[in-house]
């Protein structure tokens, strides 16, 4: 089994003080598949898989806004063990014991053996894949309903599905499955793919959904049965981003973070900052990102800081596209579905110029390419949006 995650290219922000005049186009919202892509070149790791075998798909990679070379930092995997007592699905036959259900990679409780957050493969003696997939194997979580296999047909759809997890049950011969024969070796190969809301506005479009494409391999050895666990790189972090202007403007990001009941999530996040040895910042798709716009070294009170236009591209050039509207005439950009929260800045801030400085708030997000249709594939909308890759 392997999990395929898209890198994409870092979010640039950007902001222009001037009240320029603009008026933007309404984006499209479309509901499309992931371009299928062939999987990059396995490094390939065998092991027994009478037990089933369970894999934490890695996470998406970090759009990071901005600057430094630095490797980018670890991301601490979650606890796939921790599922609430209502989303529990049991895993293996009734009774088992601990080491039974360690066996096949699955949690256990002390009374009951249940899958984890993650994506159990299970290949079965009489030809069949089971695989189960847990909502939150992603981050941001999966749509479970958006997942597909490689053909369609009946048995091609899950075989039950809860809030939490889906578990889908075929067999070799059916929904798009692929046979590879090589000496004393049989691999039957399906894929996963997961489709994604994109946005289209005039400059660009974006997407705040989780992509994946998962391959599904099993191999058999005579009476044995074996899996193949295909490992991804991580890609580098993007180029750093500067823009000169008229003014000493900073923007910046807070990183803020409440520690105890009764805390205020916008209040909190502003009291400090990332530094330059912070970057990259990871964020993941619809994570909250604190932005700040202020005047550096001005005294004067009655100076007021007004933002006329921000966006996003991905690119050192401000003037690139693609571009996502983050505000338009100093409001949030009304076309899009998770518009921009303006954060007010007041005495109350404890900020010696409060005029100086600007708050607001976006989810975070990636941006995708759009290309005309392709006639010989019937001009279907899959085949012209495809996620950016990023740039090294």
């Amino acid at each position: 089994m392997a999990m395929k995650w898209i890198s994409v290219c870092a979010v640039a922000l950007l902001c222009c003080l001037s009240d320029a005049q603009y008026m933007p186009q309404p984006p499209v919202y479309l509901r499309l598949p992931l371009p299928p892509s062939p999987p990059p070149p396995p490094k390939q790791h065998l092991r027994p898989a009478t037990p089933p075998i369970t894999y934490l798909p890695q996470q998406p990679q970090p759009q990071t806004p901005l600057r430094p070379k630095d490797p980018v930092k670890p991301i601490e995997v979650v606890q796939t063990c921790e599922v609430a007592e209502d989303y529990k699905l049991q895993c293996g036959l009734p009774g088992i014991s601990a080491s039974e259900c360690e066996a096949i990679n699955c949690c256990f409780d002390g009374r009951l053996c249940y899958y984890g957050k993650a994506v159990t493969l299970q290949c079965t003696k009489d030809a069949q894949f089971i695989v189960v997939v847990a909502r939150d194997a992603t981050q941001p979580s999966i749509d479970l309903e958006s997942i597909s296999l490689l053909g369609e047909g009946q048995g091609c759809t899950p075989v039950g599905i809860t809030s939490a997890f889906a578990v889908y049950q075929f067999p070799f011969n059916a929904c798009g499955t692929v046979m590879k024969e090589h000496p004393g070796v049989i691999t039957y190969e399906n894929r996963m793919i997961s489709s994604y809301e994109v946005a289209i506005g005039r400059r660009g479009a974006i997407t705040r959904d989780s992509q994946y494409e998962l391959l599904v391999q099993c191999r058999y050895i005579g009476t044995s049965v074996e899996a193949v666990v295909i490992e991804v790189n991580l890609v580098p972090p993007p180029p750093p981003v500067a823009a000169p202007g008229p003014l000493r403007v900073e923007l910046r990001l807070a990183n803020g973070q409440c520690t105890g009941k009764g805390c205020v999530e916008e209040d909190v996040a502003y009291t400090s900052f990332y530094t330059d040895a912070d970057y990259p910042v990871v964020k993941m798709l619809g994570d909250p990102v604190y932005v700040e716009v202020r005047i550096l070294e001005r005294t004067d009170p009655n100076l007021v800081l007004t933002l006329g236009r921000c966006w996003a591209n991905c690119d050192p050039n401000p003037l690139s596209l693609p571009q996502w509207d983050l505000l338009v005439d100093g409001c949030p950009y009304k076309e899009d579905r998770y518009q921009t929260t303006l954060v007010p800045v007041g005495p109350s801030s404890g900020l010696l110029y409060p005029t100086h400085h600007r708050h607001f708030i976006f989810k975070m997000f990636t941006f995708v390419t759009v290309s005309a249709a392709d006639p010989s594939n019937g001009g279907s909308a899959a085949a012209s949006v495809t996620p950016l890759k990023e740039k090294v």
